[in-house]
């Protein structure tokens, strides 16, 4: 004999109290996850990661022309800048709204030097300079730093304020940077405020062919 079951009440209603689903309610789902995919990709291009092409040769043979770059935003509200960085900032020049990439020399209180060719730090609070031994310089570039024109052997001292940072390309003969910045007034300006510092460069994200992570140099300064 077969177990007793009682009847489920209302078998039919269950289905029937359902709402159908309007194509409004697919259109507001679809429009509510573009918001939500937009927003978690400007956060992170605000303050994690973002990506950049760079326009010219100044960082020839480090960075080329037209190669892209991923900048970590992150590391720079964790901490600060340290020499032998490349970052992409926002330079003093009459073009403010553009952002260069070259490489940080000269540190809050430091007194860069360029003599001979050659570029030399003294630390704040010290007496000796230090010359920097920069291998990632091309042959063209390397003993080749000069304040002015080509071959110009003059000797120029940079006293970095606080919260500035002096900043040189790689391609020393062909790089618009720390030595020649002018303002909108055309006074020399030749630091980069901290704030104006948009991120440290991480990698080279294409060609492919040309992908890997960029390491920070170690002067022993």
């Amino acid at each position: 004999m077969s177990p007793f079951r009682p009847p489920v009440p209302f078998p039919i209603l269950h289905g029937m109290l359902q709402k159908p689903v309007t194509i409004w309610y697919h259109v507001f789902d679809v429009l509510l996850n573009i918001v939500i995919i937009v927003a978690i990709v400007a956060v992170i291009r605000t303050f994690l990661v973002s990506p950049f092409q760079v326009e010219g040769s100044s960082m020839i043979d480090t960075l080329e022309n037209r190669q892209y770059i991923i900048i970590n935003k992150l590391a720079y509200y964790l901490g600060s800048p340290k020499r032998g960085e490349i970052v992409v900032f926002r330079p003093p020049n009459n073009d403010h709204s553009k952002h260069y990439v070259k490489r940080i020399i000269g540190e809050p209180g430091d007194e860069v030097i360029i003599r001979d060719g050659d570029v030399l730090v003294r630390k704040k609070g010290t007496s000796e300079e230090t010359r920097l031994q920069e291998d990632y310089l091309n042959d063209r570039n390397k003993d080749h730093t000069y304040a002015g024109t080509v071959g110009n052997e003059e000797e120029k001292r940079y006293e970095v304020p606080e919260d500035h940072y002096f900043l040189l390309g790689d391609n020393r003969q062909g790089s618009l940077d720390s030595r020649s910045f002018r303002n909108t007034k055309n006074e020399f300006t030749p630091f980069v405020p901290e704030e104006d510092i948009t991120g440290r460069v991480w990698f080279i994200a294409l060609p492919l062919s040309k992908i890997h992570v960029l390491e920070t140099p170690k002067y022993g300064i």
